[in-house]
């Protein structure tokens, strides 16, 4: 039985490519792969993720994307610098679950897409 588990890539859809690029690279610091032609750009992320920029090819492909979720160590400090570099936070880092001996945290923001993306850490807790 095939057993899918990893995750190799995700892709984003954007309709400027050039000023999605240079989000992702300039303002979140994603390390920038290649472009393959006028409507793709590659970034890689931790675990060998790679995140793909990409102008729709048909309309019904058109559409938002998931949320993608960077972990983060501290994300006060990551939320602090990323305001600073002009990244559109939607509210300030907030508890959205206590679990026994932990908390997720998590930061929600635009891209220059529309796609929603957010930041997020868990924080032990006494």
């Amino acid at each position: 039985m095939t057993r899918l588990s990893s995750l190799q890539q995700v892709s984003v859809n954007v309709h400027d490519l050039p000023r999605a690029v240079a989000f992702y690279k300039e303002k979140l610091g994603v390390r920038h792969l290649f472009d393959a032609g006028p409507r793709m750009s590659f970034f890689m992320c931790d675990l060998g993720v790679r995140l793909m920029l990409a102008i729709p090819e048909k309309p019904e492909f058109d559409h938002a994307s998931s949320i993608l979720y960077f972990k983060v160590d501290d994300i006060r400090a990551a939320h602090a610098d990323l305001k600073g570099r002009g990244v559109p936070f939607r509210d300030d880092p907030h508890v959205v679950a206590r679990l026994p001996g932990w908390e997720v945290w998590m930061a929600f923001f635009d891209d220059t897409e529309g796609n929603l993306l957010a930041i997020t850490t868990e924080v032990a807790v006494a």
